[in-house]
């Protein structure tokens, strides 16, 4: 008998049988009829999901290449611009900016801290402005989600144009692309929309539109793509297959209405970082409930996170998330966004539990699992 295996990272996530069903039918041509329906209806998904009224390019690509995609549309060279970083892809995003010869400001904090919307007024008012303002909804490095809604509204009022990485937050929780005033939203499928990697996904405002620069593009340009959507005749081969797939999968959430994913979301992170504590361990991520994505832990004393992820992965076919960066070692990730539920939080603290005592730590036993389940039950009363 094959070793069960069980995907517990931030991303790629689980995906849903009917999702891998869809995606092991034959393949079809891409501007034949069998497709053409498929691929209208996720464009249409796709804008409920995103919550606007505009229009969402579809690319094949991680969702770093929509990240691109939005640099490279807007930012001419020499252009300023604001790169709000508190994680490694506050950085990334920084990273894709200096790339293509934009003129790079940051408003830096340190990883695990949460932006704040009064001072990226302030640094935009030192700066005297900047065209864009590029922003990281949910950090899964370190487990914060912000206040998307505040700050897009601050960048707003300074004139620049709001850029959101949702990559992992999109279909995880909230995020109103229009009545928040969002110019450009960028997203993946392998995250919350519970679809193999593969697909990056943007929507881009009246305003964004507009706005556009004069950085070289070619598979990434908006102008090329959007003229191919309207015709439902994409200008380059998408990958048919994964289309069909988040097809299913943008079905299912819509079928179960999003605000109640959102709930699920709430509630998953809430079981998990309450059995986490149970456990004594200490929560590097924010105790709260719009960190629904992924819970980020500290490694107790003396123990190697490193050690534990390997140990969940060779005795018990789990794999979870070592931290990034500076971090590595010294924290570990849970995540829980898309196909999951309260088991698979439960699974996952069992198995830390049983690592770490091997592993010497000093750990309440036996206590996290009812913990999570207590606090899973509890939200839903709420």
């Amino acid at each position: 008998m094959s070793e069960k295996r069980y995907l517990l990272t931030p991303g790629p996530t689980p995906v849903p049988p009917e999702v891998l069903a869809a995606i092991s039918q034959p393949v079809v041509h891409h501007r034949g009829p069998d497709f053409k329906p498929v691929y209208e209806r996720v464009l249409a998904r796709l804008r409920e999901v995103f919550r606007t009224e505009q229009d969402v390019l579809l690319f094949a690509a991680a969702g770093t290449g929509a990240m691109e995609s939005a640099v490279a549309n807007l930012c001419s060279p020499g252009e300023r611009a604001l790169v709000v970083s508190a994680g490694h892809f506050g950085e990334r995003w920084r990273s894709i900016a200096s790339a293509y010869g934009a003129e790079v400001e940051t408003l830096e904090y340190a990883w695990g801290e949460i932006p704040a919307a009064d001072e990226v007024s302030t640094r935009l008012q030192e700066l005297g402005g900047a065209k864009a303002v590029f922003l990281t909804h949910s950090e899964t490095s370190t487990g914060v989600v912000c206040d998307l809604q505040a700050l897009a509204a601050a960048v707003n009022e300074q004139g620049a144009l709001s850029v959101v990485d949702a990559v992992s937050s999109l279909g995880a929780v909230p995020l109103e692309t229009d009545s928040w005033g969002i110019d450009v939203v960028v997203s993946g499928s392998q995250k919350a929309l519970m679809t193999p990697p593969g697909l990056a996904m943007l929507s881009v405002s009246e305003r964004a539109w507009a706005a556009r620069g004069e950085s070289p593009r070619f598979y990434f340009d908006w102008e090329r793509t959007r003229k191919g959507q309207a015709t439902l005749d994409a200008p380059f081969t998408p990958p048919v297959s994964l289309v069909a797939g988040l097809d299913v999968a943008l079905g299912i959430l819509l079928e179960q209405g999003l605000e109640a994913v959102f709930d699920r979301h709430v509630r998953l992170g809430r079981a998990c970082r309450e059995g986490a504590k149970a456990m004594g361990l200490e929560l590097f991520s924010p105790d709260e409930d719009r960190s629904a994505v992924v819970t980020a832990i500290r490694a107790p004393e003396g123990i190697d996170a490193t050690e534990l992820v390997r140990g969940l992965r060779d005795r018990f076919g789990i794999t979870i998330a070592n931290g990034q960066a500076s971090l590595k070692g010294k924290i570990f990730r849970i995540g829980h966004i898309g196909f999951f539920d309260v088991f698979d939080i439960t699974t996952a603290l069992a198995a830390v539990e049983l690592v770490l005592a091997d592993l010497g730590a000093e750990i309440e036993r036996g206590v996290a699992v009812t913990r999570a389940l207590e606090a899973y039950e509890e939200r839903a009363r709420v």
